[in-house]
């Protein structure tokens, strides 16, 4: 009996590829007068993807086209949702519009200027590039009004980081590439970016990285942090630390349960499970109890030994942080808090 190979993941599409594709296919019922039933887009790096239209009207001087979101095998939470492009005569050059359930940007920090429609560069270019294409085959002038929506894109949002990032409203139109790739880190990795970028566009002097809801939820509470201080660090905590090593922050506070600080305690800078394990038998010797060896969790060799074992977890994740900058990058201070699943603080380390 032979093992059946793994299932390739299927990629999907970014809202600003279906937001490109809708473009296509609304400037073509208004400049051509009849809208194709699918249309073809270049991606930045030379992809050609067919996209299916999903819906498509026309008025006096309008016309618009919307693309059913594929995210491929992809989680993500825009996957099904309709984008909708509404083109229209503008007063000069190509102008973008936030339509219903598309966000405004209201913070600084983003690579969109505050009070720009929440749709990324990448996005632009790629419409910009419709929008010349079609002008030149149709002989119009390349002077469009582009408006995309998102139909129940601000509940949606909620979802995402984009209310605590000062994204209000709706959905981000994003994508550099154009591709979404199933359970990529590269998206997740992104928003902890763009979460630091805005935090110091807002002269925020501490931030904290926390590993999941309820350890967030403590270190916020712990500190009286606005929202947008909170880094969904997830399980990347190298590609945050990198990130800030460029862009620093004098408070980095990292917040997570004793497992995933442990990790980090042992020398592990991504703390997905199937990347990285827990050393019981160096649990034992921190311990100081040989009956950790034989403990299936972090969370069981914490209950064997006590708060000796997390304050020393604490103690040794705080160094192998601070070991992750160089000297003249280090945060002025910098923090562990570990709790259990309750969100009670069971160890620190760094703090006054």
């Amino acid at each position: 009996m032979t093992d059946t190979p793994p299932k390739e993941l299927r990629r999907g599409w970014t809202t600003g590829a279906c937001a490109t594709a809708a473009t296509k296919a609304a400037l073509t019922r208004l400049w051509g007068g009849s809208c194709p039933s699918e249309v073809q887009i270049t991606l930045p790096r030379g992809q050609t993807p067919v996209f299916p239209v999903a819906h498509c009207d026309a008025g006096e001087g309008w016309a618009e086209a919307a693309i059913t979101k594929d995210a491929g095998d992809d989680p993500d939470v825009t996957h099904g949702a309709l984008i909708v492009v509404r083109v229209a005569q503008s007063r000069g050059g190509i102008v973008f519009r936030a339509g219903e359930g598309v966000g405004k940007i209201t913070k600084a920090g983003l690579p969109i200027a505050v009070g720009e429609p929440a749709i990324n560069p990448v996005p632009r270019e790629m419409m910009d590039g419709v929008v010349t294409e079609l002008a030149e085959r149709y002989g119009q002038p390349a002077d469009i009004e582009i408006t995309v929506s998102v139909p129940g894109g601000a509940e949606i949002a909620k979802k995402t980081w984009n209310p605590r990032l000062g994204i209000l409203g709706g959905l981000s139109i994003l994508g550099t590439t154009g591709i979404v790739r199933p359970f990529s880190c590269a998206a997740w990795i992104a928003s902890i970016h763009r979460g630091i970028d805005v935090a110091r566009a807002d002269g925020l002097d501490h931030v904290a990285g926390c590993t999941g809801a309820t350890s967030e939820r403590t270190v916020q509470a712990l500190y009286g942090l606005p929202d947008h201080a909170m880094l969904d660090m997830g399980d990347f905590i190298g590609g945050m630390v990198k990130y800030l090593r460029r862009h620093p922050v004098p408070h980095l506070t990292i917040g997570g349960g004793i497992g995933k600080m442990t990790k980090l305690a042992q020398g592990a800078v991504d703390l997905h499970s199937k990347r990285s394990q827990v050393d019981m038998e160096r649990l034992a010797d921190w311990g100081g109890d040989r009956r950790v060896a034989g403990a299936n969790t972090a969370l069981e060799a914490f209950e064997i030994a006590g708060e000796k074992l997390a304050q020393r977890i604490a103690q040794e994740a705080l160094g192998k942080a601070l070991d992750m900058f160089a000297p003249a990058e280090a945060p002025d201070r910098l923090d562990i808090v570990i709790i259990d699943r309750a969100g009670r603080i069971i160890a620190q380390a760094g703090h006054p």
